[in-house]
């Protein structure tokens, strides 16, 4: 999508994070303390992501994730920005910046923490999946 009209459909912040590698305020997002039952897609592509199963309290100020719904819906980048080695996630379909990857997540888990900024993501209800077009996702949850 051209950017004008992706500066059109999101919000600034949501531009800045996915757009330009942005990252929103910790501890003050929309999803970082909401814990509902559901689907989190792709701001911009609308592409599924992240489920709220593998959604947990990591403390770090952003949502967190165990893992995305399936390995081909993110792309992993080295980032060496802010004098820091990291690993960058990003949509693999819209390569919209999500946020980074990191090995400090739960143990039993994998290990994995996916922190990932609000503003890169839509949250999907459970009952809603079927209506906005995600009821392949409702399997997930059963």
């Amino acid at each position: 999508m051209e950017k004008e009209k992706l500066k059109k459909k999101l919000s600034l912040l949501a531009y800045r994070v996915t757009q330009e590698n942005g990252t929103e305020a910790p501890f003050a997002n929309e999803f970082d303390d909401f814990f509902e039952q559901g689907l989190y897609v792709d701001v911009v592509s609308g592409e599924a992501l992240f489920t709220s199963l593998d959604k947990y309290q990591s403390g770090c100020g952003w949502p967190a994730f165990t893992q995305p719904i399936d390995k081909g819906v993110v792309k992993e980048k080295r980032d060496k920005s802010l004098f820091m080695e990291r690993t960058e996630v990003r949509s693999s379909n819209a390569d919209s910046h999500l946020g980074h990857v990191f090995t400090d997540g739960p143990l039993d888990k994998g290990d994995l923490r996916y922190c990932i900024n609000s503003a890169a993501l839509r949250f999907v209800p459970f009952d809603q999946l079927e209506a906005e077009g995600y009821g392949e996702y409702v399997k997930y949850f059963s």
